[in-house]
């Protein structure tokens, strides 16, 4: 699900002409230490995978490590600059210039033809496509829509799914009641909070003048966090916490929530709780101002990279091309709704209500500022302290021209 594009540094390319020396490899079998998110693939089917490969490619040991969103940058950044850096990782789709600007990710371009890159989603492809070398190859995309407990509608009356906010905020007060939260938001789950700035009209950040500018504090951007606000309110979720902290997909299996923000796939992590939650779950596009169009949404997704410093180089690229390989994609995507990487495989999950309302919420789709420093601004988590400070009650305005102060600064820094 992620994050943007820096300038780039040469890198050492995967090729026959560019093969990185490697270190002479230890005897017994090849360790291969992956990394993939949190949230990504279900535990029943990495082991699927995990076992299922090792027994097609003797001599290869594969080392799955989860790792959480949270503070994410600085650990692969730290990783690729090692020499025991991991072997594959998944990253967010557009985080992967950030990390190739450090010379620390291998170019795969040569290998675009095999992996059949023609037929790629443009929007996993290109933000992995540095100055015309393939750094990013795509693995999944997704957009989020909310998630809700169809016997709690059901008991709350309500028959069907709200089409615009102000019927979402008027469905969401009905069903907070008798001990129920109507929706669980926690104070920094700020992809939402995009998704409604860019419904009134506005914007994270502006570009003027050849330069980048912070604009949470125009009154576009007040709307959307006043909105943000209001519908937070109507449930318990931690004003200081983002969706990971606790992983919401726990507070929602526990059946006393009835509405959660979130990618479809979710509702396996749900079920790997509670598997009696199975059918009570629904799904519906993030409402928006309007009945006529759903609420714009963050179109997102992961690539696989492999770093630089990875001793297998040659085994770590078949690792990654059976990941983002026809069977393990249509697995992947029937498992957690995900869209799959390339476009001839959209159809396997036809018929199905959470990639429907997925469908729906992308086509209003949108990305975050396109400049190489928003990572940066991620990873200094400013908007989620701006978001925290407004619900705990500070003054929106002086709030919102301070974080947008601290964006503009980052977004110029080095210009």
């Amino acid at each position: 699900m992620k994050h943007r594009i820096l300038a780039l540094v040469a890198v050492l390319a995967l090729s026959a002409c560019g093969t990185p020396a490697e270190e002479p490899k230890a005897s017994g079998p090849a360790k291969l230490t992956v990394w993939i998110m949190d949230g990504s693939v279900t535990q029943e089917l990495l082991k699927k995978f995990e076992t299922e490969y090792e027994a097609a490619h003797q001599g290869i040991d594969l080392d799955i490590q989860i790792q959480a969103w949270d503070g994410i940058g600085e650990r692969v950044t730290a990783a690729l600059a090692s020499t025991d850096a991991p072997d594959v990782i998944e990253v967010g789709n557009t985080q992967v210039a950030q990390y190739s600007a450090s010379g620390g990710v291998t170019d795969l371009t040569a290998k675009v033809g095999e992996l059949k890159g023609a037929d790629w989603l443009p929007g996993l492809a290109q933000p992995g496509n540095i100055d015309g070398k393939q750094y990013g190859i795509p693995w999944y995309a997704a957009n989020r829509v909310v998630v809700y407990n169809k016997d709690l509608f059901a008991e709350a009356g309500i028959k069907e799914p709200p089409k615009t906010r102000d019927e979402w905020l008027e469905i969401t007060k009905k069903l907070n009641k008798g001990g129920n939260q109507g929706i669980y938001l926690t104070g920094q789950t700020w992809y939402a909070l995009a998704g409604f700035i860019w419904d009134e009209g506005g914007d994270l950040a502006v570009q003027e003048g050849g330069r980048w500018k912070g604009a949470l504090d125009t009154p576009q951007a007040l709307a959307g966090m006043d909105f943000y606000k209001r519908l937070q309110a109507l449930g318990k979720g931690p004003k200081d916490a983002d969706e990971a902290n606790p992983p919401q997909h726990e507070v929602f299996a526990q059946g006393k929530v009835a509405q959660i923000i979130a990618v479809p796939g979710i509702a396996a992590r749900v079920l790997e709780v509670d598997a009696k939650l199975k059918d009570k779950m629904g799904f519906f596009p993030i409402p928006g101002k309007t009945a006529d169009k759903p609420g714009t949404v963050f179109t997102g997704g992961s690539d696989l990279i492999i770093p630089a410093a990875s001793k297998r180089q040659e085994e770590a690229y078949e690792l990654v091309k059976a990941l983002a390989g026809e069977q393990f994609q249509t697995e992947l995507a029937k498992a957690m709704s995900f869209v799959p990487n390339r476009t001839s495989l959209a159809g396997v999950l036809s018929g199905e209500e959470g990639t429907a309302a997925m469908a729906k919420g992308a086509a209003n789709g949108r990305a975050t500022p396109n400049t190489p420093n928003w990572a940066a601004v991620e990873a200094t988590s400013v908007i989620k302290q701006y978001m925290t400070a407004v619900l705990t009650g500070a003054d929106p305005a002086a709030e919102a021209r301070k974080v947008s102060e601290s964006i503009t600064s980052t977004l110029n820094s080095g210009s």
